[in-house]
């Protein structure tokens, strides 16, 4: 079936729900996102309740774009994984090692969908730990809908465009961020950096597709970076903490090779 048809059947079976679509010209973007198994996803999607009104786009980026819903008229934000364009190569770094997708064959599609579905699991082991991410919803092949941040349509700002009253605590609130991530709820970020970090009634960590368990083989380096990542930002505006000395904090790993103390999560 051409992609033609099938966006026809799609707005059809949209309207026969009765999905609001708004900002229309902006999903008409269908080339690179909306191909024929996103419209899929999203029609089942539609279908199951999850999503009564679509709007317009969030953010685009390098994987995915990210749009505006409603549910019954709570906010949603729709995050679909391009699957053309998705950079595969990059993804794989994050999920071979990862004992929870062990048997994912090496395709761009099945890579794509393993994506989604561990950005899923990520943030809901995050929720579950009760940090500051946005709650999951549900996943579906490539598109995960999760909850909105953000004031009316607007998203909350990126941290490098905030202007933050107290760098010092928004600091030691990211470096608490860090410590809870990997000793409440197992993990690592492995990308975090002030593009990852919203800013509005309190800061909020997103994009946790590559974050990792801390048994993959290279959560230490991952979680070595982001701290990296963090006081690189912060340099120029409060006090640091040396990043070997909260590295060790954080693990209970001594850089040295001798044990720090119990920083490690308490296996089950």
């Amino acid at each position: 079936m051409s992609i033609d048809r099938i966006e026809d059947r799609f707005d059809r079976k949209i309207a026969e729900l009765g999905v609001r679509v708004r900002d229309m010209d902006q999903l008409k973007v269908r080339e690179d996102v909306f191909d024929e198994i996103t419209l899929l996803s999203l029609y089942r999607l539609v279908h199951r309740g999850w999503i009564t009104a679509i709007g317009g786009s969030i953010s685009t980026g390098k994987e995915a774009n990210i749009f505006f819903g409603d549910r019954d008229k709570t906010a949603l934000a729709i995050k679909i994984y391009r699957i053309r364009t998705a950079n595969f190569n990059a993804m794989s770094e994050y999920i071979i090692g990862d004992r929870r997708f062990s048997g994912i064959r090496r395709t761009r599609k099945d890579i794509v969908f393993a994506w989604t579905r561990k950005e899923y699991s990520n943030l809901l082991r995050a929720h579950e730990a009760g940090l500051p991410v946005p709650r999951p919803l549900v996943w579906d092949r490539n598109i995960l809908i999760m909850e909105f941040l953000g004031e009316g349509e607007r998203p909350y700002p990126q941290l490098r465009a905030a202007d933050l009253e107290d760098p010092a605590s928004a600091y030691q609130e990211i470096l608490g961020f860090i410590t809870a991530l990997y000793r409440k709820a197992g993990l690592v970020h492995a990308d975090l950096s002030e593009y990852n970090i919203l800013a509005g009634d309190r800061l909020y960590i997103i994009d946790m597709g590559q974050a990792v368990m801390e048994d993959h083989p290279r959560a230490l380096h991952f979680l070595a970076r982001d701290i990296a990542n963090i006081n690189r930002f912060f340099r120029s505006k409060c006090p640091l903490r040396d990043e070997r000395e909260f590295f060790s904090e954080v693990t209970g790993i001594s850089l040295e090779g001798e044990p720090a103390g119990d920083g490690r999560r308490k296996k089950a």
